[in-house]
């Protein structure tokens, strides 16, 4: 399969943002509100200092996408690069399209002194994808991730 990595741009942003949407309710049952999704990835792409978002694109079609943000680690004296946001068509999975996407992060990250590492998160239950981020390399950390979501409490 033909598989092209490129950063995405401001005209990627109703299919980010798409996608964005078809992951949340394929992972976590949750339907996103499509102006605030497209208003977030907009803003996101504005921010280059905040990362980055990557498209696959096989014959003409954006087959999956990911995003990269980064984390200041003072322990480490560097940023973790947390992949986020990744989604691959249905008709393209199993095809290399996020192992691309992958070492096109791990690629730019190796080249860059101030990256300490890579992280992501995953559904506890997604079993498919987090044997796939163990076949890339990855392992599994001691960490635990907890969380105070703001946009569910509007008491901050």
């Amino acid at each position: 399969m033909d598989i092209t990595i490129r950063e995405a741009t401001p005209d990627d942003v109703a299919i980010i943002a798409r996608y964005n949407q078809l992951m949340a309710m394929e992972t976590e049952k949750k339907l996103l509100h499509p102006e605030t999704v497209e208003k977030g990835v907009s803003i996101f792409l504005s921010r280059p200092d905040k990362g980055f978002y990557l498209i696959a694109e096989s014959s003409g079609t954006a087959a999956g996408q990911c995003m990269v943000t980064y984390e200041w680690s003072d322990w480490r004296c560097g940023d973790f690069w947390w992949i986020q946001s990744v989604y691959v068509l249905p008709e393209f999975r199993r095809n290399g399209i996020f192992s691309a996407l992958y070492n096109q992060i791990l690629e730019r990250a190796s080249s860059d002194d101030l990256v300490a590492g890579i992280r992501l998160y995953v559904e506890k239950q997604n079993f498919t994808a987090q044997q796939t981020y163990l076949s890339l390399g990855m392992d599994h950390t001691h960490y635990a991730m907890l969380e105070r979501d703001f946009t569910k409490n509007p008491l901050k």
